[in-house]
């Protein structure tokens, strides 16, 4: 689930001599303002139209706005597996998909033809990572297809792995390890024969660690990782964990009213 900033971002040569600037567009995603986050993009794309990455967010705005619309990102949802996988049909955005799907196709074209020139090129290797991880996101959570997700989270998954191969300090990266881990690991048993992903062991402990680094260190991604970490303290029954972890994040995006609404509803359920 997939792809934004943190307020102290890590040297800026992690994805290149010349990167964008992609912090202000992370920080309209964040505070749910997505019509700003799409002309910011406009403009970068503009700027650098074969530049994988852009495209990447872009396909991360759409995914993350159609999860808002269609209330998937209530913290409910996330804490309770019988509604990730009730076969109640969801009513996607037509156009809104096309664009998605459109957004990830001009993403990995542009990764992939860098990939072709240089194997380890960060910012594809990146791209492809984000993107794939999109995919599984929509694939499971809005198409409600959650098997066929792990086709794209095994890609993604080897994306990141192979992106920390070449700098296992590009933290971002750590955020696809984390889930992946969280994943399998929340799987019964039985499923875990069935559904491999190489590297993963399903460790819950991992995952949370994997988490945390990006939390901290992560340079597009450490709200989303913090977004995900109290999903996980819920899930895990660490409410006070989740309360924190939303509090801080509703004083970074103010301007965000999912972040309040749910900051609410966990003090209302919390004793006094």
């Amino acid at each position: 689930m997939w792809r934004w900033i943190l307020a102290v971002a890590y040297a800026w040569p992690a994805l290149g001599a010349t990167p964008p600037d992609l912090n202000p567009i992370f920080r309209a995603l964040y505070n749910f303002d997505f019509a700003s986050a799409h002309a910011l993009l406009d403009r970068e794309i503009a700027a650098r139209p074969d530049d994988s990455l852009p495209y990447a967010v872009r396909a991360s705005a759409y995914l993350f706005s159609e999860l808002d619309r269609l209330q998937i990102l209530e913290s409910e949802f996330f804490a309770d597996d019988k509604r990730i996988i009730e076969k109640k049909k969801l009513k996607p955005d037509a156009k809104v998909r096309e664009r998605l799907f459109q957004a990830i196709s001009d993403s990995q074209q542009r990764a992939m033809a860098v990939l072709a020139r240089d194997p380890n090129d960060k910012s594809a290797l990146f791209s492809m990572c984000v993107t794939n991880g999109v995919l599984s996101d929509y694939t499971a959570l809005v198409e409600r297809r959650q098997m066929r997700s792990f086709s794209s989270v095994r890609r993604s998954n080897g994306y990141a792995v192979r992106l920390l191969k070449v700098d296992p300090k590009f933290y971002d990266a750590y955020l696809t390890t984390g889930i992946s881990e969280y994943l399998i690991g929340s799987m019964p048993f039985f499923l875990r024969w069935f559904v491999r992903v190489d590297g993963v062991e399903g460790s819950k402990d991992q995952a949370i660690k994997n988490l945390q680094l990006v939390a901290t260190e992560g340079r597009y991604l450490g709200p989303f990782a913090r977004i995900l970490l109290g999903i996980v303290y819920l899930r895990e029954k660490k409410p006070r964990e989740a309360q924190q972890t939303l509090e801080g994040l509703a004083r970074e995006f103010p301007s965000n009213p999912l972040l309040r609404k749910e900051l609410a509803k966990m003090a209302a359920q919390l004793p006094r």
